[in-house]
């Protein structure tokens, strides 16, 4: 079963969303919490797999509740729900250690597959917020790749074919795209981004899209530096 946590100062959208995830066979809602404070007691106390965090609430939000949260249980997945006008929030949320975003309109049957997604370890970015992301990396500054300071390093830790899986990763590719891109099996691919993470000491797709960009491996458009 796939514990599940909801954060949200909404109490239509806590209980419809609560209602939805209990009715799945491989979920259960272990709390609803109204503001960033509540979940992130509620999630010392239940150790949920996946918690859907709003990011403008009351009393603490979500990006220090993620943080809060994460700092303390680096299993669990958290999965932020957003709206158009909150694209600014995506980098630091990424940053914070959000595994996904979803936008809060989404059709119900997607926003199940989402969580069971970063249930799995998985990042899911919403297309959209994708492209608001790349195009917020494009108005960053962005140094010449440095192999001396400390993203050079952790890069230096990478085969030249790991580097390339990143690239593609910071692409959007998934794993069946790299793997024919590569022209090899696909479980050869996950095992590359299994290394790659485990390398760098990563969570999950989402934080390896961060690091390739901030480290000038790639640059904004998807092109290798």
């Amino acid at each position: 079963m796939i514990s599940c946590l909801i954060a949200d100062d909404q109490a239509m959208v806590r209980e419809g969303f609560g209602a939805l995830l209990n009715a799945q066979p491989d979920m259960t809602v272990c709390g609803l919490a109204a503001d960033g404070r509540e979940a992130v007691r509620l999630a010392r106390d239940t150790r949920p797999d996946v918690i859907l965090m709003d990011i403008r609430m009351p009393v603490t939000d979500g990006l220090r509740a993620t943080r809060e949260i994460l700092r303390e249980a680096a299993a669990t997945r958290v999965l932020v729900l957003t709206t158009f006008d909150l694209d600014e929030y995506v980098y630091e949320a990424l940053k914070s250690g959000a595994s996904g975003f979803l936008l809060k309109d989404a059709p119900a049957a997607e926003l199940v597959r989402a969580v069971r997604v970063v249930a799995e370890g998985e990042a899911l970015l919403a297309p959209s917020v994708t492209k608001r992301l790349i195009e917020d990396f494009t108005t960053r500054p962005r140094a010449a790749p440095d192999a001396s300071g400390p993203a050079g390093r952790r890069l230096g830790q990478l085969t030249p074919r790991e580097r390339e899986v990143l690239t593609l990763i910071a692409g959007g590719l998934s794993n069946a795209e790299i793997s024919a891109f590569l022209v090899i099996a696909e479980q050869t691919t996950k095992t590359h981004v299994g290394r790659i993470l485990m390398k760098l000491n990563l969570r999950d797709r989402a934080q390896a899209v961060v690091l390739a960009y901030e480290s000038g491996l790639v640059a904004p458009g998807g092109t290798g530096a």
